[in-house]
């Protein structure tokens, strides 16, 4: 029996050794990588913010500004999202915001509120040369700037095309949770000890790579700023505030002369869900009060951007005029 429990406790701490050897492993290997990744030329225009950088990638020319904004965790919006925005940027000009803590930003290490995010994202698209008014494209967690912009500041939000947004309302009657919660700050923890390099299909969409509308070195530059940003301090307080975020959004009257196009994505293994029709009904309930909305089923995951570009262009154009 004692020889059993010496060969167990042997066993064990064997085991205990080499997790802490491949973790110490795997953290000098992902700062060594950070340090390769951080020489990397930026694509767009830095603006400054007390020695901090947001950047914002700004292509094609036109009457009309279509801003995009990026959903959370889209760690490098500017490749990303670019099978969708080149459509836009054919006959109009966009700029893609990359918030703090995105793409070729900085990391601002500040709590994330609504405030906060809106003024720096007013003052990069300003400062880069896109001045107001604009079309906003937001997607996923955007959605709450984006109808938040709307409500602040109405004479500098023509429209809205929302890209299967959350709507302000719902991230404040489905408050993240205590599991949820800690979720998000555990997978905080294992990203800076380098443990996402492990896991490359969590760190970017495999999607992106599997298009064309990368180049090989885009696509590349990619995936090195996925691992660089990915769930970093800005990324995780953003979804720690979406309560408190949607809060503010929800005490102010509706933007009622704000015209928006939901974009409702749908999956087919998703098409039945309780949470899918609930979206559904959020969205239509939300377009009512309004005096001009409309809320389009578009097949494809919740990256609905790398599904339906083309469709979503037509329909965005369409809806405008």
């Amino acid at each position: 029996m004692r020889k059993l429990l010496k060969v167990s406790k042997t066993i064990f701490f064997i085991f205990i050794a080499i997790i802490i050897f491949v973790s110490i492993a795997v953290f000098i290997y992902d700062n060594y990588q950070k340090g390769k990744e951080s020489s990397f030329i930026r694509d767009g225009r830095s603006v400054d913010f007390n020695n901090k950088e947001i950047n914002v990638y700004t292509e094609g020319s036109g009457e009309d500004t279509y801003v995009f904004m990026s959903g959370s965790g889209i760690a490098a919006p500017v490749y990303e999202l670019k099978g969708l925005y080149s459509k836009f940027a054919k006959e109009n000009k966009i700029a893609v915001i990359e918030r703090a803590g995105y793409g070729y930003s900085d990391v601002f290490h500040d709590d994330r509120d609504i405030d906060t995010i809106l003024e720096q994202s007013r003052k990069s698209l300003m400062e880069s040369g896109n001045t107001p008014p604009y079309y906003l494209v937001p997607h996923s967690i955007s959605g709450i700037e984006a109808i938040y912009w709307a409500q602040k500041y109405p004479s500098e939000v023509k429209g809205i095309i929302a890209l299967d947004i959350g709507l302000p309302h719902q991230y404040v009657t489905h408050k993240m949770g205590m599991v949820d919660s800690l979720t998000v700050r555990g997978v905080n923890i294992l990203t800076k000890m380098g443990l996402h390099r492990l896991v490359p299909s969590a760190v970017y969409n495999p999607e992106v790579i599997r298009q064309s509308f990368l180049s090989d070195h885009e696509k590349e530059l990619y995936k090195a700023l996925s691992y660089k940003q990915f769930f970093n301090d800005d990324m995780e307080q953003e979804l720690l505030q979406s309560y408190s975020n949607g809060e503010k959004s929800v005490k102010l009257p509706l933007p009622k002369e704000t015209p928006i196009l939901f974009l409702d994505a749908i999956a087919d293994e998703n098409k039945d869900s309780k949470y899918t029709k609930q979206k559904n009904v959020d969205y239509e309930e939300f377009a009512q009060k309004l005096l001009k909305a409309d809320v389009i089923k578009l097949k494809g995951t919740h990256s609905i951007y790398l599904y339906a570009p083309d469709e979503i262009y037509d329909l965005a154009m369409e809806f405008i005029k």
